[in-house]
């Protein structure tokens, strides 16, 4: 039992260790394919969690949905993004470091107010009118609305196609009224 508890811990951490390495990656590219490879890592290790949890359809999802749908980005990313030499250009400096590091420090103060006025209680379990522990969450978005959350997925597909078509069109000397 002691050998059993010791791989689900390192399994735990190693697909959290995957998916923050990957979510760091994504955050500090300077190149947009590195910032896409990311991504990628990040989604993998979230569907490494989901199999982690038990869900094999979740992962399965997460894996053909998010990590399938990265090709998409990959091109609407080359389609609208920098190239190396502009990105070499442009540095973060001035305002906009601090308009990020303001934004930043307002998340996590947004974060730990409602933690502190939580006092924990997000953390009980039970089954209760307005339960909103973590178990009992989670096994309502794993088990209860699986489909819906795959349904959001599709439609955020349907935004980043459309997306595409309308980059393409203004691209070609279109109709930019729309």
């Amino acid at each position: 039992m002691e050998l059993y508890s010791l791989v689900s811990e390192f399994l735990f951490f190693a697909f959290m260790g995957i998916t923050a390495s990957g979510a760091i990656v994504a955050v500090r590219a300077k190149i947009l394919m590195h910032a896409v490879f990311g991504l990628a890592v990040c989604l993998l290790g979230v569907g490494g969690l989901y199999y982690y949890l038990g869900s094999m359809f979740l992962t399965m999802m997460q894996i053909l949905v998010y990590v399938g749908a990265i090709c998409i980005l990959m091109v609407f990313g080359i389609m609208v993004g920098y190239t190396p030499n502009q990105v070499a250009e442009k540095n973060l400096k001035g305002k906009h470091s601090i308009l990020a590091g303001l934004t930043a420090l307002s998340g996590v103060i947004l974060i730990g107010t409602s933690i502190v006025r939580n006092k924990g209680s997000w953390i009980s379990t039970g089954e209760r009118v307005g339960d909103y522990s973590l178990n009992h969450l989670g096994a309502r978005f794993l088990h209860e609305y699986c489909l819906a959350f795959e349904l959001i997925s599709v439609v955020l597909l349907a935004a980043i196609i459309g997306s595409i078509i309308l980059a393409t069109i203004r691209e070609d000397g279109g109709d930019d009224a729309a």
